[in-house]
């Protein structure tokens, strides 16, 4: 933005009216329809020139020499951070967002949380759940089963259980398995996961460590349940919502329908692209070639971290087109990041 002039106060309202209207009709605007449905207080050749002044800053295009105007990428950015006025959700529609999205377990809370998004905003929601590797552990305990089999059931800080099938060289029984609890639990308390498992080799390579067998076998069988845990998951919801029918014969979009459906399908791709929402403040917007992705090249994303301010750990966002109704999905998106981060310390 600081290769774009400031502009005046009459560019300033004919660029919010371009906008505005771009994103409720989604066809180019003329000088007539400006004057027409908004309080301009100008004459439609003043607006013109106004408009081709616009144009000439990389604000607005023209498509077609007939047509109107509709904004550049570079205009909806001016206007998404200079120009757009965020409406605040009512006691009402809160309340109905809080009772959707409320739920048991973390896992169901972001479940809720993905369609309620898709469903509020007719666009496609995706959530990043919390990196298993920075969840902190709570505790762990190890169920005997038959044939020489564990199962260690690991219970994270915010309430998360994952059990793991574990193999046992030797029989050990109930009174030594309680002390192995007691012993990683007390070892390990506080933790991160990718700080457990660097703190569980590290005890396996002290020699004092190696010839106490009570020792040796729960760091063994710390080890044996903190390797190769689940990667993050990501929640998608509304895909279809992306799917625009009336352009089913535009063999050319139809394509970039695609290519969008499958970058939805990419979970690398979206951890990578809301990773950069992890370590930024506040609601962020990018636009098209801002998400750094060829497939979402026609696509903005609205996106927050949710989590502790200081140590957020995790991310929601609504995908959709550039043609969107920024006001309103900004709204929708800054309320229930800010209550998944409430509901998931509750729990």
């Amino acid at each position: 933005m600081s290769q774009i002039p400031e502009l005046g106060r009459r560019a300033r309202k004919i660029l919010q009216a371009v906008v505005s209207e771009y994103l409720t009709s989604g066809d180019p605007v003329g000088s007539r329809t400006l004057t027409r449905r908004h309080e301009i207080g100008l004459s439609p050749a003043t607006v013109r020139n106004v408009m081709a002044d616009l144009e000439e800053l990389g604000l607005l295009e023209q498509r077609h020499t007939s047509a109107g105007r509709v904004p550049t990428e570079t205009g909806l950015r001016f206007f998404i951070d200079s120009l757009l006025k965020v409406r605040g959700l009512s006691p009402a529609e809160k309340e109905e967002i809080r009772q959707r999205v409320t739920g048991p377990s973390p896992d169901e809370v972001l479940g809720n949380a993905s369609r309620l998004l898709s469903e509020i905003t007719q666009h496609a929601a995706v959530i990043v759940a919390p990196d298993p590797a920075q969840l902190r552990f709570g505790h762990i305990e190890f169920v005997p089963l038959k044939s020489g089999k564990l199962i260690g059931i690991l219970v994270t800080s915010d309430g998360r259980i994952e059990n793991k099938l574990l193999h046992l060289d030797i029989p050990v029984d109930e009174l030594r398995l309680e002390r192995i609890h007691n012993y990683l639990n007390g070892l390990l308390s506080g933790l991160t996961l990718d700080e457990v498992r660097d703190r569980v080799v590290r005890e396996l390579g002290e020699d004092k460590n190696r010839y106490d067998l009570e020792v040796s076998t729960a760091l063994r069988l710390g080890h044996a349940a903190f390797v190769d845990r689940r990667s993050t998951d990501v929640v998608v919801a509304g895909q279809s919502n992306l799917l625009d029918l009336e352009a089913a014969t535009d063999r050319v979009r139809m394509d970039r329908m695609r290519d969008l459906l499958r970058a939805l399908e990419d979970k690398q791709l979206l951890i990578q692209l809301l990773d950069r929402t992890k370590g930024a403040e506040g609601i962020q917007v990018f636009l098209g070639a801002e998400t750094a992705h060829a497939a979402l090249a026609d696509s903005s994303v609205v996106a927050m971290a949710y989590g502790a301010e200081e140590r957020p750990i995790g991310a929601l966002a609504v995908i959709g087109p550039l043609r969107m109704n920024y006001g309103k999905v900004i709204s929708v998106v800054d309320f229930t990041a800010d209550l998944v981060s409430q509901l998931l310390t509750e729990l």
